[in-house]
């Protein structure tokens, strides 16, 4: 059981999204007029180390994270991360009201052989009473949670090697959803009792997650990301992929980029969120989504948030999470400001210091 690691919560946690192609950390304080951002950090993961979501090679992202340890000031030790991916299995059960917590976790154990398609001694379970089932009050909502535990150790090892104690391994989707809270001061004043698609364009994994009056109610991860625009800089223009990695941010490329690289990628990406929109649409009876909110390493190519509006016509927000909080006086603002949306995840990861359950 992930319970040690998910349910204990005893001081602040530096949230740490680990990716294919960075880490990135982010520490919060909690003030009596809100969070307050103490500390952000982004190292480079060395190609090959992380595929599909899976570390392959714990010791280089163990180093990755060691920098990442130095470059936080704050003696906080304690980290949270996340898994994601094919291997994550996410599911709403009906459960007896009636049940205590312990009766509850011996009957889920039971229901979990039918429903998780690995064998039970290869995956880590959780779970959480959510609310009364609305068509049948004897039943509670229950929130199934399972990874492979191969996936949790090696990301609690990494994390070990880098310097940090591990107290909690969390689900993406999850973090994603906790940290829309953080956002809806940029969206309109109704956004909050409204159906928001959060869509997080990470390097080689676009996570689409959706809550309707602040609750998270579905999630998909699509393989789909920025390094496919990467390969186009590189095959167009005959660089490494370094170099086009730092083409990117620094917008060292011809003015015929635009119609070469950017606009086909244009095409692609809103061919991808309209598809995983109409996915959720169809599987949720819902009628429409009102907002979306785009966050990761891609909600910074150019024209993105103009493009969706028009295209999909949702209005369309870029995420910055850190919006109208206080910043420490360490953290450079005008950076920050450019890069917010990459830490969508980890932000959500360090909400977990005061938020005590998944959601």
């Amino acid at each position: 059981m992930l319970s040690s690691l998910w349910k204990k919560k005893t001081a602040l946690m530096v949230g740490i999204d680990i990716g294919s192609h960075s880490v990135k950390a982010v520490l919060l304080n909690q003030k009596d007029t809100g969070y307050a951002l103490e500390t952000v950090a982004i190292e480079a993961m060395p190609r090959g180390a992380i595929v599909d979501r899976e570390i392959q090679d714990i010791e280089a992202v163990g180093k990755v994270i060691a920098k990442i340890r130095k470059k936080i000031t704050s003696s906080v030790e304690h980290a949270a991360s996340a898994v994601s991916g094919q291997t994550v299995i996410t599911k709403i059960i009906y459960m007896d009201v009636a049940l205590t917590e312990q009766e509850l976790a011996s009957q889920i154990e039971i229901e979990a052989d039918s429903l998780i398609p690995y064998p039970l001694d290869e995956v880590s379970l959780d779970f959480e009473s959510l609310d009364i089932n609305e068509s049948d009050p004897s039943k509670i909502n229950v929130l199934l949670s399972a990874a492979r535990t191969e996936s949790v150790e090696a990301r609690v090892a990494a994390l070990e090697a880098g310097g940090f104690a591990t107290k909690v391994i969390d689900v993406e989707s999850y973090a994603i959803s906790r940290a829309f809270d953080l956002t809806l001061s940029q969206l309109p004043d109704d956004a909050a009792d409204k159906v928001v698609a959060t869509v997080d364009l990470g390097a080689t994994m676009t996570l689409f997650s959706v809550t309707e009056a602040s609750k998270h109610i579905y999630s998909r991860d699509q393989l789909f990301g920025g390094e496919q625009y990467t390969r186009s800089i590189v095959s167009y223009y005959n660089k490494s992929y370094e170099e086009a990695e730092l083409a990117k941010l620094t917008d060292d490329l011809p003015p015929n980029y635009t119609f070469e690289v950017l606009a086909p990628f244009h095409t692609i990406l809103v061919q991808q969120i309209r598809r995983a929109i109409q996915m959720f649409l169809t599987s949720s009876g819902k009628e429409k989504v009102d907002y979306l909110v785009i966050s990761g390493g891609c909600a910074l190519v150019e024209g993105v948030e103009e493009l969706l509006t028009e295209e999909l016509g949702i209005h369309t927000v870029i995420a910055n999470p850190f919006n109208g909080m206080e910043v420490s006086s360490t953290i450079n603002q005008a950076e920050l400001a450019a890069t917010a949306p990459r830490y969508m995840v980890a932000a959500g990861l360090a909400l977990r210091s005061f938020v005590p359950w998944h959601i």
